[in-house]
């Protein structure tokens, strides 16, 4: 069975954009653990924009924290930010007021026994191809057949300082052991920059936006996405902590069950706390999710959701990287 995942690197245009979106947020909760955030940036070509609603008790410097973030994922030129950020509805802020799910979804959770990280083969190695891309933009894929390496991409913008690129060592360290075959039949099933030369990168050469890679953060192409984006929301939002919820009552279902793969689908109403559906799927077998209490502030209170710790899960996937959810 083929399966391919893809990731991109902290330097790619959209991942900027989420950091910028949970970076904002960050600054917030630091301050205002209550804070209402939905935060929204747009880049490319000079200009950031940050757009969406907000209500704290802090000050938070956007413009700043924007070039920061931008600076800190290896670009050092000057940037222009817009800022056209406004309170939140008090229609929407009403319901979250009585405790109720900020917006209605389906929030998917998946856990599998394939990967010491609980995720698909190709998430987990294409992830540590992204990371091993360094401040660069870029971006990687890896293509798995019943557990073995057979095809890898990476497509790495080769401007500046490369030093912290260390795509080779992890090509022999990470990879190899997972390919059936030698370091040089590797190399040839390894497409690297397949485009060709590749100097311009980032916001000079495509536009970023917050919440374009769900896949990339979520689980891989090969599991349902339910929610909307993660980044930039507070976890009044249940796209964002509902999934994490999903995602820990996955891991727990897995580890207790001795099971190979999880499944756990959460639905919720605007305005309301309690989930309309709650249901856990262990290796094809449907359950009613008992044990957990699913309202929206039980799970913020469980998960430890008011601290600051959004940027680090908005670099390479939500899931897998030790958070409190991945437990």
């Amino acid at each position: 069975m083929l399966r391919t995942a893809e990731a991109v690197s902290v330097g790619h245009p959209d991942k900027i954009c989420d950091q910028i979106s949970d970076a904002i947020l960050d600054a917030c909760l630091k301050d205002d653990p209550n804070s209402r955030v939905a935060i929204e940036t747009m880049g490319g070509h000079g200009i950031i924009s940050i757009t969406g609603e907000l209500t704290t008790s802090t000050y938070v410097n956007m413009r700043k924290i924007a070039q920061e973030v931008y600076k800190d994922c290896g670009y050092d030129e000057n940037i222009g930010v817009n800022v056209n950020v406004v309170e939140q509805s008090p229609e929407i802020g009403a319901g979250v007021d009585k405790e109720g799910a900020g917006d209605q979804g389906i929030m998917v959770g998946y856990a599998c026994n394939e990967t010491p990280e609980m995720l698909p083969l190709e998430v987990v190695l294409s992830r540590k191809l992204a990371k091993a891309m360094g401040r660069h933009d870029g971006k990687s894929q890896v293509t798995v057949e019943n557990g073995k390496v057979v095809k890898v991409l990476t497509s790495l913008c080769t401007s500046g300082d490369l030093s912290d690129v260390t795509l080779e060592e992890t090509m022999k360290n990470e990879i190899l052991p997972h390919f059936d075959g030698s370091w040089e039949e590797l190399q040839k099933a390894w497409m690297q920059n397949p485009n060709g030369q590749w100097t311009i990168g980032g916001f000079a050469a495509d536009t970023g936006l917050t919440g374009r890679k769900l896949a990339v953060d979520n689980y891989g192409p090969n599991i349902p996405v339910g929610g909307g984006c993660f980044s930039g929301k507070d976890a009044t939002k249940v796209d964002r902590s509902a999934a994490y919820m999903a995602r820990r009552i996955a891991c727990d279902y897995l580890k207790k069950r001795n099971a190979k793969e999880v499944y756990v689908h959460i639905a919720y109403a605007i305005g309301v706390a309690e989930p309309l559906m709650a249901v856990v799927d262990i290796d094809g077998t449907q359950e009613k999710i008992e044990g957990y209490d699913l309202r929206p502030k039980a799970i913020i209170e469980f998960l430890g959701l008011k601290k600051p710790q959004f940027r680090e899960t908005a670099k390479y996937g939500h899931f897998g990287n030790g958070f409190t959810w991945d437990k």
